[in-house]
Formats: C-alpha cells, sequence, structure tokens
C-alpha cells in the first residue's frame, strides 16, 4: 500500500501555503515532515486526511484516487499545542496531566489506526522518557499492522528517531526527502542544513576556474583561503556569485600542533566553552570568522587559548541558497 502525493497546492486568499508538494510513503514506512512552525505542516496533513480542499494537486492511496473523496478512513491526531487535543476523556479523567492525555490519545490511535496514520507533532509537551516509550510503540505497531505513518515535527532529534525518511519543508517547497542519515550527511540547501542540527554555513567567493584540479574559496569573513574536493558545475555555480560552504561541528578538528595537510587549518581562538554532557561545544573565532566545534571529551582546552581549526575538504559541502 503506497500513500502518494502528487503536487499538491494550498492556498489562503491569495497567499499559498505551498505549492507542488509530491511524496510517496511505503507501507510500514514513517516519513517525518520537519520546518519552522507556521511553514504548513498541519494544513498539509489535513489536506491528506481529507478534512481540508487542496487547490490542486492529487491524493492517492494503494493505487486509488482519493482527491475528491473526503472520508478517507485514514487516522489523523491534530495537535498544534497542548490545547489543541480534542479531549475523548471521561469527568473521572481530569485529574490526568496534559502529557499523560497527550500518551493516552496518541497511544490510542496508534492502536486503532488501520491503513494511513497521520500525527501532527505528536511528541510535544512530552519528556524524554515518555517520548522515547511513545516511539518505540508507534515503531513496533507501524511494523506489525505494516500502517503508512506521515508525522510533522519541528525537532530535528524526533525525525531522527523516529522516521524512515524525511521531507523538510521550507518557504512553501519541499526542499529535499531522503533518509535521515542521507539528509543530515548531504543536506542539499541551506534551509535543510539548517533543519537537522547544528551546522557551520560559511559565506564565501570561488577564486579557481572549473578546469583547474581543485575548488578553492575565500571567505567572506575572515579572507580564508579554502580548497574542497571536486564537485559538479552545476553546484559550484559562476566564478562571480557568493556560496555557501557548510560542515557539520563534528567534523572540524582542533589541534595545538601538527594536523593532517589535506585540512584547511586555520588560526583560531577559543571563544566560548559548553559543556553539553556526553559532548562538548566548542566555539572557536578564525579572525572574525565564528565557527563551532564538537568534540567528545574535553581536553587541554581553556576560553582564549590559540589553537589550530581543521576543515577536512571531503567534509565540506557547497549548498544552494
Amino acid at each position: 500500500m503506497t500513500l502518494k502525493i502528487s503536487k499538491l497546492s494550498k492556498r489562503f486568499n491569495n497567499n499559498w501555503i505551498f505549492r507542488d508538494i509530491s511524496l510517496e510513503v511505503q507501507k510500514g514506512e514513517i516519513l517525518g515532515i520537519i520546518s519552522e512552525n507556521s511553514h504548513g505542516k498541519t494544513t498539509l496533513l489535513k489536506l491528506i486526511h481529507g478534512s481540508e480542499t487542496a487547490n490542486s494537486g492529487e491524493i492517492s492511496f494503494n493505487g486509488k484516487d482519493l482527491t475528491a473523496t473526503k472520508e478517507r478512513g485514514f487516522t489523523f491526531t491534530n495537535n498544534q499545542n497542548s490545547k489543541g487535543w480534542k479531549s475523548i476523556f471521561a469527568s473521572n479523567d481530569s485529574q490526568l496531566s496534559e502529557s499523560q492525555k497527550q500518551i493516552e490519545i496518541v497511544d490510542r490511535q496508534i492502536e486503532t489506526a488501520n491503513s494511513v496514520l497521520l500525527l501532527d507533532n505528536p511528541f510535544s509537551n512530552l519528556d524524554q522518557f515518555q517520548k522515547a516509550k511513545l516511539v518505540e510503540k508507534l515503531k513496533s505497531v507501524v511494523k506489525e499492522k505494516q500502517l503508512t505513518v506521515i508525522l510533522t515535527t519541528n525537532c530535528q532529534e524526533e525525525a531522527f528517531t523516529t522516521c524512515d525518511k524525511i521531507a523538510v519543508l521550507f518557504n512553501g517547497y519541499l526542499s529535499q526527502i531522503a533518509s535521515p542519515r542521507e539528509i543530515y550527511e548531504n543536506p542539499e540547501t541551506v534551509a535543510v542544513a539548517r533543519a537537522l542540527g547544528r551546522c557551520n554555513l560559511i559565506v564565501s567567493r570561488r577564486i579557481t576556474f572549473n578546469n583547474e584540479p581543485d575548488l578553492e574559496f575565500q571567505t567572506l569573513v575572515g579572507d580564508h583561503r579554502i580548497r574542497i574536493d571536486k564537485i559538479e558545475k552545476s553546484v559550484v555555480g559562476a566564478i562571480t556569485n557568493n556560496v555557501s560552504l557548510a560542515i557539520r561541528p563534528e567534523h572540524i578538528s582542533i589541534s595545538f600542533g601538527a594536523s593532517f595537510p589535506e585540512d584547511n587549518l586555520l588560526k583560531a581562538e577559543i571563544a566560548e566553552i559548553e559543556y553539553q554532557g556526553a559532548t562538548t561545544r566548542i566555539k572557536l573565532n578564525a579572525n572574525g570568522l565564528i565557527l563551532e566545534a564538537l568534540v567528545l571529551r574535553l581536553v587541554g582546552l581553556n576560553i582564549g587559548d590559540a589553537c589550530m581549526v581543521g576543515l577536512p575538504r571531503d567534509r565540506i559541502l557547497v549548498l544552494k541558497d
């Protein structure tokens, strides 16, 4: 059973909420739609459910066109905020907390769904232990009953731990759809990189031509030269254009001596140290260019120390705006 959305568009008056949304979700699969608030996630679920009508596009399930059908039999739980849950409890349940009510509702919807389950921000207001338990049950039931699931979230951690695929919704369009690992390690745009975890975005200008063996960029802030692995011309763009280079914090190395020669080495100063339990976030100032690094152990690092920062060329991406 496949849920297929093709070129779905919705507007309110003259304001387009989103345009030309196309995606497919297979049975036994969970697709997470992630975006900032008020970017149309809830509206998209309502269109798929049939409680709102699209301006254009098609919706089909298991090969059957359901575009003109309002009662589709899909299970939809709407949770835009804690007050958005419809109360399904008797008066003697009034002592339950909001989070307990939320867990009961989502749990019931998971149990009773029989084909397509649409969950709107289902884990908001839950602590990490409540969330982990509910996610475990959702994934188990989805595989057992072979449900087709779409859930929305604005939390990248929820998307990574819950979903088989992630779709990033930005400015009314789906920017990218891929597995959690693929979309994290290879974001195609600045919006996708920002939506899925912390990322160093370095505005730069290319200073080498396409026919040269290596590509070299000069940063607009800090005046650093950074070399990257050869990539397609269409991604790089014109030599006169600014581009965003991206590298995740965990891929940046910090050293006080020799480093790998293939790394782009920048002189920097440690500006901030933020202990985060299993990891520590380090903010670095490289002649005005602010970078973030993520390390597992904090050894011999102090605010104000001078160091060398390595940006491995095979870890640097060129992103589209």
